[in-house]
């Protein structure tokens, strides 16, 4: 809404300083500081309202270090996350943008999704909250509308390489305008640590014949569907200790950022030898705002957590990140940004694998870990859960470093 009055205010009586809000970073920088004051000032009030509605996480005894004292808590916290998002991105974003479009209906319909698991589990007092299916048929709606949109919205193109290079300005390196180049619709995505390190996901349909291209949706949809459902469920199982998964996203989404800020400007995209995609740069608005969010929700959600995140945050978080990595493709870099996510995943799988191929052969089931997800392993190991988040921070930051070095290093 800011962005569209000044424009305004800019063109018809030419208003000092409103053509700041024509500059991506500008409006970048007032966003995480909207939403880090409104998940940090609003976020009180918010935990408030949720202790005198009795909204209160109920915990099992797993027999961990503190546990049973966190019964109580408030959850259903993913709402700080989702207002001090959206908010910012009404007011400062291009709300015809196709790719904010995109990440407000995730950010929306994910969160709708989390709020009914946590509802049922506290108000209906329904220990398994959504019943498994429903949260899988809503990730798989999900993927749906973000695979079709890509695949045929006309607003989602690419551009590999520069028609005409323009003078490198400020004004054409920050607003990244699409005037010099020629776009054209692909469904390319970028392959990590490879020198012609972009291919078409169309190619793996080209035995269909000629018109092979038209059909490539029916692989690109169950691909999205799958990094939708994956990713959104790794950073559910993560959230399972204080600021673990509002920190981690935190690093992954700052991450992702630099990636859409760089895909989206023209100047930039060239220097780096890396994929121009028309338009995209105006996600970075949506995600400092969420960047904001997520560091003003762990100021209450740090160890010890006066709020959780719940499965309102979490899967809200996890389709958001998907949403992003597919749209300035690089959702092939999800398995390294997102480590954090991938091992607390995989250790669940290998745990329950385990468990039961023991118990079919000798009768016993065993593990190999005294519990997953991977941080409770940590825990029963009897390291304090601070220590824990810490260390997967720093291995976190690790990763994001390396994913940003990809963009040369092939």
């Amino acid at each position: 809404m800011l962005y569209y009055l000044f424009e305004y205010l800019e063109r018809a009586y030419n208003f000092p300083g409103a053509s700041l809000f024509g500059f991506i970073t500008f409006r970048a920088a007032i966003a995480i500081i909207m939403s880090l004051a409104i998940s940090t000032i609003w976020g009180k009030r918010i935990i408030l309202y949720l202790q005198k509605k009795q909204l209160g996480e109920s915990i099992r005894d797993l027999g961990l270090e503190g546990q049973v004292e966190k019964a109580g808590t408030p959850t259903m916290g993913g709402l700080i996350i989702i207002l001090a998002t959206l908010i910012p991105v009404f007011l400062l974003a291009k709300l015809e943008n196709i790719y904010v479009i995109l990440l407000i209906v995730t950010t929306l319909w994910m969160g709708a999704i989390g709020f009914m698991d946590d509802f049922l589990k506290i108000r209906k007092k329904d220990k398994e909250g959504l019943q498994g299916k429903f949260k899988i048929f809503g990730q798989v709606g999900l993927g749906i509308i973000v695979g079709a949109t890509i695949f045929f919205h006309p607003g989602v193109t690419v551009k590999d390489e520069l028609a005409n290079k323009p003078a490198q300005q400020e004004e054409l390196v920050d607003s990244a305008t699409t005037e010099f180049s020629t776009e054209e619709k692909a469904l390319t995505t970028t392959i990590p640590f490879v020198k012609n390190n972009e291919v078409d996901y169309s190619i793996l349909v080209s035995w269909l014949g000629e018109d092979y291209v038209k059909y490539a949706w029916l692989l690109f949809i169950p691909i999205v569907i799958f990094i939708v459902t994956a990713v959104s469920n790794g950073a559910n199982l993560t959230d399972g200790i204080d600021g673990l998964a509002a920190g981690s996203s935190a690093i992954i989404v700052l991450t992702l950022g630099i990636f859409a800020w760089v895909s989206g400007n023209i100047i930039f995209s060239d220097y780096l030898d890396v994929m121009y995609i028309p338009r995209s740069g105006e996600m970075v608005i949506f995600i400092t705002a969420f960047v904001g969010a997520l560091i003003g929700f762990l100021w209450y959600n740090t160890y010890p957590a006066q709020v959780f995140m719940g499965d309102t945050g979490s899967l809200t978080i996890g389709g958001i990140i998907a949403v992003i990595a597919i749209a300035i493709r690089k959702e092939l870099l999800i398995p390294l940004l997102c480590g954090i996510f991938f091992i607390e995943t995989l250790s669940v799988m290998l745990q329950v694998s385990w468990f039961k191929y023991t118990k079919k052969k000798t009768g016993e089931g065993r593990r190999i870990f005294l519990m997953s997800p991977l941080h409770h392993h940590y825990q029963k190991k009897g390291i304090h859960e601070s220590k824990i988040v810490t260390r997967f921070w720093i291995i976190g930051i690790l990763l994001a470093i390396i994913t940003i070095v990809t963009l040369k290093v092939r």
